[in-house]
């Protein structure tokens, strides 16, 4: 094959890959929006709950566990309302060297989405639509790491604040009812300023 077809059939491949890749990219966006947000009532169940998914985690990921797990989310804050789903932090020492553990949690029930992929790897089960578990793996220590902890154990010790967030939640949850990405971005400014006065 002479260089210049090398080349060109090279630069197809490359393009198809690019293709695919933004194919994935709206793929996961879309998928991940659809999603119904429907809040409860506070289930003290939550709790004992995490603590079963997080022995079934460490049996299957426990050699890349790094720190701790935590649970996390409006779940893991007391007589907070919240959608009815266990938000798991799984500490990791790296990104990179914990890729391994994405198929062997997509093998044991999850599912893999590449969502916010430059800081953590995300996943939920047990499908897109009908969710009852996110994992979080996050570097421990990492920036994300700590506003996530801070954010939470805020809300656990300020029941004004806590109130405030559920009041914020139930008006996302009528507007935004159909696009959880949405209603997920409509929180962050109430977060990073719960997160920006505690450093004050």
């Amino acid at each position: 094959m002479s260089t210049t077809r090398s080349l060109h059939n090279k630069s197809i491949n490359g393009n198809r890959k690019k293709r695919v890749a933004l194919f994935q990219t709206l793929t996961v966006k879309s998928d991940m929006s659809q999603a119904i947000v429907e809040l409860s009532e506070y289930n003290p169940k939550w709790s004992s709950e995490f603590e079963i998914e997080k022995a079934f985690l460490i049996d299957k990921i426990g050699k890349w566990l790094c720190g701790n797990v935590e649970h996390v989310g409006s779940t893991s804050v007391p007589n907070l309302m919240a959608k009815p789903v266990i938000d798991i932090m799984f500490g990791i020492e790296s990104l990179e060297t914990s890729k391994p553990a994405i198929d062997v949690m997509v093998k044991n029930g999850y599912c893999y989405f590449p969502y916010k992929g430059d800081v953590m790897h995300w996943f939920c089960k047990p499908s897109e639509a009908h969710r009852t578990h996110h994992l979080h793996l996050v570097p421990f220590e990492s920036p994300l790491w700590k506003e996530r902890l801070l954010f939470r154990d805020i809300l656990r010790s300020s029941k004004s604040l806590a109130k405030e967030y559920q009041e914020l939640k139930q008006t996302l949850a009528i507007e935004h009812a159909n696009d959880r990405e949405l209603y997920t971005e409509k929180k962050s400014p109430f977060i990073q300023k719960v997160i920006t006065n505690a450093h004050c």
